[in-house]
């Protein structure tokens, strides 16, 4: 007897990409991800840690001046042989250590310029827009071998980056109405309270 046939179960051709931010679905927002870049994630971190927060115009033109050496981006965890420079005073960098990565900068600002396409064939304005997420995690090494004196072979690794950029519409929230201003009553300490209580009885010998 004939063994019965195996099951062929269908492979999906692309898989969903996941974020690690997750934005609320009434948000307008445009997305960008690298996956294993073959660039350093310890300068990727410290760049992408610059520009979050910023506006899409002021974050591509912080990073073309990176590329021309006009400004120096802060180094801030990986600090270890950085250098100080006067450029760093200018984003009160502790330390003033900062440098001048021109891959990453690169990297991270065509990146930008893919996320600022997607916004715009979602309709979105993109002078209103902000970097809300960015942010650099390790890839997997990939391995290369140097040789050593006597015959030696030492491991010469690379330390790739995954980035993801995550650009929203910028929101300047609710100001405060001048009633719930008026309303806003001030917290006394028991010190405070127990003053205004003496004040108000006429207490105190005269």
């Amino acid at each position: 007897q004939a063994p019965p046939p195996v099951p062929v179960f269908a492979t999906p051709t692309s898989t969903m990409v996941k974020y690690s931010y997750d934005p609320d679905a009434s948000v307008e927002c445009s997305k960008a991800r690298g996956s294993h870049l073959r660039v350093h994630f310890k300068a990727c971190r410290e760049v992408t840690n610059t520009i979050k927060g910023m506006k899409l115009a002021k974050a591509k033109d912080f990073l073309e001046k990176v590329l021309n050496f006009e400004a120096a981006v802060p180094f801030t965890m990986f600090t270890g042989g950085i250098g100080r420079h006067a450029q760093l005073k200018q984003l009160k960098t502790p330390g003033s250590k900062g440098r001048w990565p021109q891959k990453a900068s690169k990297i991270i600002l065509d990146l930008l310029k893919n996320a600022e396409a997607n916004a715009e064939m979602r309709g979105l304005d993109v002078d209103e827009l902000v970097v809300k997420h960015s942010m650099c995690n390790r890839a997997q090494l990939q391995r290369r071998r140097t040789y050593r004196a006597h015959g030696r072979i030492n491991p010469y690794m690379s330390h790739p980056a995954h980035i993801e950029i995550i650009l929203e519409k910028y929101d300047e929230g609710v100001k405060k109405g001048e009633e719930e201003e008026e309303k806003k009553v001030m917290k006394l300490t028991r010190k405070q309270q127990a003053r205004q209580l003496k004040i108000k009885s006429g207490g105190g010998d005269e």
